[in-house]
């Protein structure tokens, strides 16, 4: 016996009204009349929000929880953000700019990022957020920036650790890596260092991101904390604060499923314990994609329908110049579909005939969906990719061969 098909999780987080998808309360025709556009990312708030709660659920209160601003930095969306988090982590002088003009304490961001260029280095001084140092020159740029500016920079140091996030979608520590200090060079620097060149706030233990597997996450946390516990032991200055990372993921393709924090909230109070010593400083755990990804969607207006060779294709004005992580171009081995909907037909049957949606630019990549079930489409529809809030416009090619830009709104 053949087992099923895989399919995508219910992407039940949003309202529907009839056949009407809703984003914030208002349908995709209401949404393409006030932006006056019809293609757009679209963001509903009460869905990070409730994203938000759940992380408070279940992770233990002493763990304070800081939104990437990477993920996604439309500035509506960080200033609605802003109460619901405690602080906002930056990779750039604009998401830094963005971040303290929200009205984020400067105490409450951290910048980091592999190669600051020395203007970054000074803007973060003179801001007195904190610099995620990733290299030794990186280290001795920022005591000489702020020896010329009057100001001590405020650091904390980036460790590379030796473990790996198992089943990670992108490790980022483990290994030769551009991120950070190896964890075995900083227990070599950290006991000679000169704390009085700089304040110093503590460490980023940063090992991957997307992953979906409870047991790895808990694994990298049980070996953080160890990692976390030695450079304590090692450092002859306290430790303030100390950023255990994030990695949580979100199900984007056909057979995942949505992250159970409970076990990981256990497992955290269980280390708190283990370590009281680390009960003492701040722990923070850096979050992007899984606090914004589930509240935002994609959607384009189909303006041509037709068959080749047996094939329908749904032709539609949005495509990988918007949203370039759906059309597999931005990390994927193999192209896999996030879940799609036909936004003005929510309750209508699928049909039998599996369609390709592709946009409107000269390159077979432009695929936003392939051989798909969907209801019956007709022009004027709207096209919708789901779980489409971190990682859109800012990380699509929005200029490639010229097409507009996307319009984007938080409700």
């Amino acid at each position: 016996m053949s087992k099923a098909a895989p399919v995508h999780v219910p992407m039940d987080q949003f309202d529907i009204d009839g056949q009407q998808l809703l984003i914030g309360g208002q349908s995709l025709e209401q949404i393409a009349a006030l932006l006056d556009k019809e293609v757009f990312y679209a963001y509903d708030s009460k869905v990070i929000k409730k994203q938000i709660d759940v992380f408070h659920q279940h992770i233990p209160a002493a763990i304070k929880l800081h939104y990437a601003i990477k993920a996604n930095p439309y500035p509506a969306l960080i200033n609605k953000m802003r109460p619901w988090v405690e602080g906002f982590d930056v990779a750039s002088h604009k998401e830094m700019l963005l971040a303290l003009q929200s009205g984020m304490p400067s105490q409450d961001i951290s910048f980091a990022g592999p190669a600051k260029q020395l203007a970054e280095i000074r803007a973060a001084i003179v801001a007195g957020v904190t610099l995620h140092i990733e290299s030794e020159t990186e280290l001795a740029r920022a005591v000489e920036i702020g020896q010329s500016l009057g100001i001590q920079p405020i650091v904390a140091f980036r460790v590379n650790p030796a473990f790996e996030l198992k089943a990670s979608g992108m490790k980022m520590g483990g290994g030769p890596k551009q991120f950070g200090i190896d964890e075995e060079r900083l227990f070599e620097l950290l006991p000679d260092l000169d704390y009085r060149q700089f304040q110093f706030r503590g460490f980023h233990i940063f090992w991957g991101s997307q992953n979906l597997k409870q047991e790895a996450i808990i694994e990298a946390h049980i070996n953080t904390f160890a990692l976390a516990q030695k450079l304590l032991d090692v450092t002859p200055v306290p430790t303030q604060t100390i950023n255990l990372g994030g990695g949580f993921g979100i199900p984007y393709f056909a057979g995942e499923q949505r992250l159970d924090l409970a076990p990981i909230g256990d497992n955290l109070k269980q280390l708190l314990n283990q370590y009281p010593q680390l009960g003492e400083v701040e722990l923070v755990i850096e979050l992007g994609r899984f606090l914004v990804a589930e509240a935002g969607i994609y959607a384009s207006r189909i303006t041509d329908i037709k068959t080749s060779r047996g094939q329908t294709f749904v032709m539609t004005n949005g495509g990988l110049h918007h949203h370039l992580s759906n059309s597999g171009n931005f990390g994927q081995v193999i192209r896999k579909n996030y879940p799609v909907a036909i936004g003005n037909k929510m309750t209508s049957p699928a049909t039998e005939d599996k369609i390709m949606a592709v946009g409107p630019l000269c390159t077979p990549l432009d695929t936003l969906a392939d051989k798909m079930l969907l209801p019956q489409a007709e022009i004027g529809d709207w096209l919708v990719v789901f779980q489409s809030g971190a990682y859109g416009p800012t990380a699509s090619p929005q200029d490639f061969l010229g097409h507009p830009h996307v319009a984007e709104i938080i409700l």
